[in-house]
């Protein structure tokens, strides 16, 4: 299991029934193949779709159908495809119950970057998309990436270095080491890895976070 199906099914972990869920560019698209039996939610889409399922087998798709990541997708039975301005009706009115987006960087202030990764003098990518709409609208922000970067550095930071897509917003940090919540005091650490120590998520994590007295290993099934 790579760390991409790993994030995506612990995400997937987070969402309760009955659940208005809108999954974000990147990892988070993946969330819709690995959501729990008997946990039944209605999956948005910014550019358009309500009501989509987990995706496709190899010929059964339809290349007009996709999610935010261009993906090919399911619709369930009910499902509705419509215009940008519509779905982002739903976002900045507060219909969505939890949104999960991956992201560049989080930190212990609960703030993301998810936005602009510089690339050249005046050039980022990937670019403005719709989460700075749903971490404003959405009741729940879960935040997923991996830990750290190709050199080591830690992703889950004291203070983002990147422009920020929205400040405070996160409630829960979803990485490949570990899952920690957002509180008022800070971060603290819920769930870690097997195999791995808090001294070891101390060495890779430059935030502050407490242990939660219930700490536990991280979860792949409910």
């Amino acid at each position: 299991m790579d760390f991409r199906e790993m994030i995506a099914r612990r995400a997937a972990l987070e969402l309760s029934d009955g659940e208005v869920v809108n999954l974000g560019f990147g990892i988070p698209t993946a969330v819709a193949n690995y959501i729990p039996a008997g946990i039944n939610v209605i999956l948005q889409s910014e550019n358009g779709c309500l009501m989509f399922g987990p995706t496709p087998k190899l010929g059964e798709q339809d290349a007009d159908i996709a999610n935010a990541g261009g993906q090919p997708i399911t619709l369930m039975p009910g499902a509705s495809i419509f215009d940008l301005a519509t779905s982002f009706c739903i976002i900045r009115g507060g219909h969505v119950d939890t949104t999960i987006l991956g992201a560049l960087e989080v930190d212990q202030e609960g703030n993301i970057a998810n936005w602009a990764m510089p690339i050249a003098p005046g050039k980022y990518s990937p670019g403005m998309g719709g989460a700075m709409d749903l971490v404003g609208g959405a009741r729940k922000v879960v935040a997923t990436l991996q830990h750290t970067d190709k050199k080591g550095n830690s992703k889950v930071m004291k203070k983002c270095s990147l422009p920020l897509t929205g400040k405070g917003v996160v409630d829960v940090i979803i990485t490949d080491k570990a899952v920690f919540n957002v509180t008022p005091q800070g971060l603290v650490l819920k769930e870690i890895v097997p195999g791995l120590t808090v001294q070891d998520i101390k060495n890779i994590t430059t935030a502050e976070f407490t242990v939660a007295d219930d700490l536990c290993e991280y979860r792949l099934h409910p």
